[in-house]
């Protein structure tokens, strides 16, 4: 461990922050950009994370922009929303629940990230105008495993 916490937790928010910027950018949903990218370049960049930390975010962005021919979509969720969260403050919540599962479920942290923008959380995560990013990390975990908000 080195910094404030492991090694693997400061990579995997380095992923989270590059899908959120990379969403943000193209104007997708979280889980199309996981989709499109899929495994082995998320794999990569969680294992090079280090590497690819050194270069600014929109650098890498704007390459697997290019090279996988992610297009332009239609889900801007920063529109309207008076106080948008940075894409940083996104990852922290989905680092936090990712490394949550991959803990509990004793599973590797690539294929609970898959899990995680794969499912309804994700959304309610990237819904600006709710406040579910906000809420505990706890209740965050609870509501995943339910699967369903526990409390609207």
């Amino acid at each position: 461990m080195t910094g404030r916490e492991p090694k693997l937790d400061n990579d995997i928010f380095f992923v989270c922050s590059l899908i959120e910027y990379i969403g943000r950018a193209t104007k997708n949903r979280r889980a199309d950009i996981v989709s499109l990218l899929g495994k082995n370049v998320l794999a990569k960049h969680l294992e090079l994370a280090d590497v690819y930390h050194c270069e600014p975010i929109e650098n890498t962005a704007a390459d697997l922009i290019e090279a996988h021919g992610i297009p332009e979509g239609g889900f801007d969720n920063t529109a309207g929303v008076p106080s948008v969260p940075t894409a940083f403050d996104i990852a922290k919540v989905y680092k936090r629940l990712i490394v949550s599962l991959a803990a509990s479920n004793g599973t590797p942290p690539i294929d609970e990230l898959f899990n995680v923008y794969a499912s309804w959380i994700s959304d309610k995560i990237s819904d600006y105008g709710c406040s579910m990013f906000y809420e505990s990390p706890e209740y965050l975990y609870l509501s995943y495993l339910e699967g369903e908000p526990l409390r609207d």
